[in-house]
């Protein structure tokens, strides 16, 4: 037999159901406003030594980077305006060309084989962790 305070717990259920969905969501705002105004680069890394850094806040150009490595081993890492991608290698695999496009802080695409990092961050919030602040099992 449903009671009258069965409606009021269903109701208050579903009303909390949306609470994700407004946390997040105001979240997500408030980091999209302080985010406006920085820059967004990427790093180009080769077995942690950095290659390159491209601005892509600025950057309004189309061109590739090439890169040749010992044993015929070769990267070329494509630039399109605001987002970057591997464009072609000669890995057997292609992981990092099938990542495609990236363009938003913290996406990343990587190329085991030649330990190539393409990573897109922020400029003016450079990457301070450090083992200290990194939380250990």
């Amino acid at each position: 037999m449903i009671k009258p305070f069965d409606y009021i717990i269903v109701v208050s259920l579903i009303l909390l159901s949306f609470l994700p969905l407004v946390i997040f969501g105001v979240q997500q705002h408030n980091s999209a406003l302080n985010n406006a105004n920085s820059d967004l680069v990427a790093n180009i890394t080769r077995d942690g030594k950095l290659l390159k850094t491209v601005n892509l806040t600025k950057n309004k150009k189309h061109y590739f980077i090439n890169y040749k490595w010992s044993g015929g081993k070769y990267n070329i890492i494509e630039v399109d305006g605001n987002r970057i991608r591997d464009y072609r290698d000669e890995t057997p695999n292609q992981i990092a060309v099938r990542t495609s496009w990236i363009s938003k802080p913290g996406q990343t695409a990587v190329n085991l084989p030649h330990k190539i990092l393409i990573e897109v961050v922020r400029k003016d919030k450079p990457n301070t962790a450090t083992p200290d602040n990194i939380v250990q099992p």
